[in-house]
Protein backbone atom coordinates (compact mmCIF):
# COMPACT_ATOMS: atom_id res chain seq x y z
CA UNK A 1 0.00 0.00 0.00
CA UNK A 2 1.47 3.33 -1.12
CA UNK A 3 1.30 6.15 1.42
CA UNK A 4 0.21 9.46 -0.16
CA UNK A 5 0.25 12.87 1.55
CA UNK A 6 -2.39 15.26 0.16
CA UNK A 7 -1.89 18.94 1.02
CA UNK A 8 -4.72 21.39 0.28
CA UNK A 9 -6.79 23.90 2.27
CA UNK A 10 -9.96 23.02 0.33
CA UNK A 11 -11.73 20.52 2.60
CA UNK A 12 -14.06 19.34 -0.19
CA UNK A 13 -11.15 18.60 -2.51
CA UNK A 14 -9.28 16.86 0.31
CA UNK A 15 -12.20 14.51 0.89
CA UNK A 16 -12.61 13.87 -2.84
CA UNK A 17 -8.95 13.01 -3.34
CA UNK A 18 -8.91 10.86 -0.20
CA UNK A 19 -11.91 8.84 -1.41
CA UNK A 20 -10.47 8.31 -4.90
CA UNK A 21 -6.97 7.45 -3.72
CA UNK A 22 -8.22 5.08 -1.03
CA UNK A 23 -10.44 3.36 -3.59
CA UNK A 24 -7.28 2.53 -5.52
CA UNK A 25 -5.49 1.04 -2.56
CA UNK A 26 -3.46 3.99 -1.30
CA UNK A 27 -3.10 5.01 2.33
CA UNK A 28 -3.92 8.73 2.49
CA UNK A 29 -2.53 11.37 4.87
CA UNK A 30 -4.10 14.84 4.88
CA UNK A 31 -2.72 18.31 5.63
CA UNK A 32 -4.50 21.68 5.28
CA UNK A 33 -1.51 24.00 5.92
CA UNK A 34 2.11 24.18 4.88
CA UNK A 35 3.40 23.74 8.42
CA UNK A 36 1.22 20.69 8.93
CA UNK A 37 2.38 19.30 5.59
CA UNK A 38 6.08 19.59 6.47
CA UNK A 39 5.57 18.06 9.93
CA UNK A 40 3.46 15.19 8.59
CA UNK A 41 5.87 14.52 5.75
CA UNK A 42 8.91 14.05 7.96
CA UNK A 43 6.96 12.14 10.61
CA UNK A 44 5.17 9.72 8.26
CA UNK A 45 7.55 9.47 5.25
CA UNK A 46 4.96 9.19 2.46
CA UNK A 47 5.93 7.81 -0.95
CA UNK A 48 4.10 10.53 -2.90
CA UNK A 49 3.02 14.11 -2.13
CA UNK A 50 0.10 15.96 -3.73
CA UNK A 51 0.77 19.65 -3.00
CA UNK A 52 -1.45 22.69 -3.50
CA UNK A 53 0.45 25.96 -4.01
CA UNK A 54 -2.19 28.24 -2.46
CA UNK A 55 -1.89 27.40 1.22
CA UNK A 56 -2.98 29.75 4.05
CA UNK A 57 0.38 29.95 5.84
CA UNK A 58 3.36 28.89 3.73
CA UNK A 59 3.35 29.20 -0.03
CA UNK A 60 3.42 25.78 -1.66
CA UNK A 61 6.75 26.59 -3.32
CA UNK A 62 8.29 27.13 0.13
CA UNK A 63 6.88 23.79 1.28
CA UNK A 64 8.37 22.15 -1.81
CA UNK A 65 11.78 23.69 -1.08
CA UNK A 66 11.72 22.34 2.47
CA UNK A 67 10.83 18.85 1.27
CA UNK A 68 13.58 18.93 -1.34
CA UNK A 69 16.21 19.83 1.24
CA UNK A 70 15.97 16.29 2.60
CA UNK A 71 13.93 14.14 0.22
CA UNK A 72 13.42 13.28 -3.44
CA UNK A 73 9.99 11.72 -3.00
CA UNK A 74 7.71 12.40 -6.00
CA UNK A 75 5.66 15.60 -5.69
CA UNK A 76 2.67 16.47 -7.88
CA UNK A 77 1.71 20.13 -7.61
CA UNK A 78 -1.95 21.15 -7.77
CA UNK A 79 -2.72 24.77 -8.46
CA UNK A 80 -5.29 27.19 -9.83
CA UNK A 81 -2.39 29.33 -11.03
CA UNK A 82 -2.32 29.16 -14.82
CA UNK A 83 0.71 31.31 -15.64
CA UNK A 84 3.59 29.47 -17.30
CA UNK A 85 6.09 31.07 -14.91
CA UNK A 86 4.36 29.41 -11.94
CA UNK A 87 4.65 26.02 -13.60
CA UNK A 88 8.30 26.56 -14.48
CA UNK A 89 9.11 27.70 -10.93
CA UNK A 90 7.43 24.64 -9.40
CA UNK A 91 9.22 22.28 -11.77
CA UNK A 92 12.51 24.08 -11.23
CA UNK A 93 12.19 23.67 -7.47
CA UNK A 94 11.78 19.93 -7.85
CA UNK A 95 8.13 19.19 -8.56
CA UNK A 96 7.63 16.06 -10.66
CA UNK A 97 4.40 17.18 -12.28
CA UNK A 98 2.01 20.15 -12.34
CA UNK A 99 -1.77 19.72 -12.52
CA UNK A 100 -3.93 22.81 -13.07
CA UNK A 101 -7.26 23.18 -11.30
CA UNK A 102 -9.94 22.26 -12.21
CA UNK A 103 -8.78 18.85 -13.41
CA UNK A 104 -10.15 15.52 -14.55
CA UNK A 105 -9.95 12.88 -11.82
CA UNK A 106 -9.03 10.22 -14.39
CA UNK A 107 -6.13 12.34 -15.66
CA UNK A 108 -5.03 13.11 -12.11
CA UNK A 109 -4.98 9.44 -11.15
CA UNK A 110 -3.04 8.62 -14.33
CA UNK A 111 -0.42 11.16 -13.28
CA UNK A 112 -0.27 9.62 -9.81
CA UNK A 113 0.38 6.22 -11.38
CA UNK A 114 3.03 7.68 -13.67
CA UNK A 115 4.85 9.44 -10.80
CA UNK A 116 4.91 6.26 -8.71
CA UNK A 117 6.03 4.22 -11.71
CA UNK A 118 8.91 6.61 -12.47
CA UNK A 119 10.02 6.50 -8.85
CA UNK A 120 10.10 2.69 -8.92
CA UNK A 121 12.21 2.48 -12.11
CA UNK A 122 14.84 5.13 -11.44
CA UNK A 123 17.35 2.43 -10.43
CA UNK A 124 17.70 1.46 -14.10
CA UNK A 125 20.06 4.39 -14.70
CA UNK A 126 23.81 3.63 -14.83
CA UNK A 127 25.62 4.10 -11.55
CA UNK A 128 27.86 6.94 -12.71
CA UNK A 129 28.59 9.20 -15.66
CA UNK A 130 32.04 10.78 -15.82
CA UNK A 131 33.38 13.24 -18.38
CA UNK A 132 36.10 15.93 -18.30
CA UNK A 133 35.82 16.82 -14.61
CA UNK A 134 32.07 16.16 -14.44
CA UNK A 135 30.82 13.26 -12.32
CA UNK A 136 27.17 12.26 -11.94
CA UNK A 137 26.48 9.62 -9.30
CA UNK A 138 22.99 8.29 -10.09
CA UNK A 139 22.96 5.95 -7.10
CA UNK A 140 23.46 8.64 -4.46
CA UNK A 141 22.20 11.58 -6.55
CA UNK A 142 25.49 13.40 -6.05
CA UNK A 143 27.02 15.60 -8.76
CA UNK A 144 30.37 17.37 -8.91
CA UNK A 145 32.40 19.36 -11.40
CA UNK A 146 36.11 19.58 -10.62
CA UNK A 147 35.27 18.29 -7.12
CA UNK A 148 32.81 21.15 -6.52
CA UNK A 149 29.28 19.94 -5.65
CA UNK A 150 26.42 20.70 -8.04
CA UNK A 151 22.76 20.85 -6.97
CA UNK A 152 20.41 19.11 -9.38
CA UNK A 153 16.66 18.92 -8.82
CA UNK A 154 14.92 15.51 -8.92
CA UNK A 155 13.49 16.25 -12.36
CA UNK A 156 16.92 17.25 -13.66
CA UNK A 157 18.29 13.97 -12.32
CA UNK A 158 15.58 12.04 -14.16
CA UNK A 159 16.30 13.82 -17.43
CA UNK A 160 20.01 13.06 -17.14
CA UNK A 161 19.40 9.48 -15.99
CA UNK A 162 17.19 8.75 -18.98
CA UNK A 163 19.76 10.23 -21.37
CA UNK A 164 22.55 8.31 -19.61
CA UNK A 165 20.71 5.04 -20.25
CA UNK A 166 21.12 5.76 -23.97
CA UNK A 167 24.63 7.21 -23.69
CA UNK A 168 25.65 8.93 -26.90
CA UNK A 169 22.37 8.17 -28.67
CA UNK A 170 19.53 10.60 -29.31
CA UNK A 171 16.42 10.27 -27.14
CA UNK A 172 13.43 11.80 -28.90
CA UNK A 173 11.55 14.71 -27.37
CA UNK A 174 8.43 12.57 -27.07
CA UNK A 175 10.17 9.62 -25.40
CA UNK A 176 11.99 11.89 -22.97
CA UNK A 177 8.79 13.71 -22.01
CA UNK A 178 6.83 10.49 -21.50
CA UNK A 179 9.56 8.85 -19.46
CA UNK A 180 10.32 11.83 -17.21
CA UNK A 181 6.88 13.44 -16.88
CA UNK A 182 4.45 10.65 -17.72
CA UNK A 183 2.43 9.04 -20.54
CA UNK A 184 0.09 12.00 -20.97
CA UNK A 185 3.02 14.17 -22.12
CA UNK A 186 4.65 14.36 -25.53
CA UNK A 187 4.07 17.84 -26.96
CA UNK A 188 5.48 19.99 -24.15
CA UNK A 189 8.84 20.61 -25.82
CA UNK A 190 9.19 23.85 -23.86
CA UNK A 191 9.61 21.75 -20.71
CA UNK A 192 12.71 20.20 -22.26
CA UNK A 193 14.10 23.55 -23.39
CA UNK A 194 13.72 24.96 -19.88
CA UNK A 195 15.32 21.99 -18.18
CA UNK A 196 18.09 21.62 -20.77
CA UNK A 197 19.09 25.23 -20.18
CA UNK A 198 19.00 24.77 -16.41
CA UNK A 199 21.06 21.59 -16.56
CA UNK A 200 23.64 23.13 -18.88
CA UNK A 201 24.14 26.05 -16.51
CA UNK A 202 25.08 23.50 -13.85
CA UNK A 203 27.08 20.82 -15.66
CA UNK A 204 28.69 22.59 -18.63
CA UNK A 205 31.86 24.66 -18.48
CA UNK A 206 30.37 26.90 -21.18
CA UNK A 207 26.57 26.53 -21.29
CA UNK A 208 26.43 28.48 -24.58
CA UNK A 209 28.59 25.79 -26.22
CA UNK A 210 27.57 22.56 -24.48
CA UNK A 211 29.81 19.50 -24.68
CA UNK A 212 27.70 17.02 -22.76
CA UNK A 213 23.98 17.78 -23.10
CA UNK A 214 23.43 18.09 -26.84
CA UNK A 215 20.26 19.15 -28.64
CA UNK A 216 19.64 17.58 -32.01
CA UNK A 217 17.14 20.02 -33.58
CA UNK A 218 13.84 18.40 -34.46
CA UNK A 219 14.93 15.07 -33.00
CA UNK A 220 15.76 15.17 -29.29
CA UNK A 221 18.67 15.23 -26.86
CA UNK A 222 21.71 13.10 -26.14
CA UNK A 223 24.27 12.95 -23.33
CA UNK A 224 27.88 12.48 -24.35
CA UNK A 225 31.29 12.52 -22.69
Amino acid sequence: MTRVLVVDDDSVLLRTLRINLRARGHEVLLAATGAQAVATFFAEQPELVILDLGLPDLDGIEVLKRLRERSEVPVIVLSARQHADDKVEALDEGADDYVSKPFSMDEFLARVRAALRRASTEAEAPETFTAAGLQLDFVNHHATRDSEPLHLTPTEWRVLAELAKHHGRVVSHEDLLRTVWGPSYGREHHYLRVFANQIRRKIELDPSQPRHLINEPGLGYRLQQ
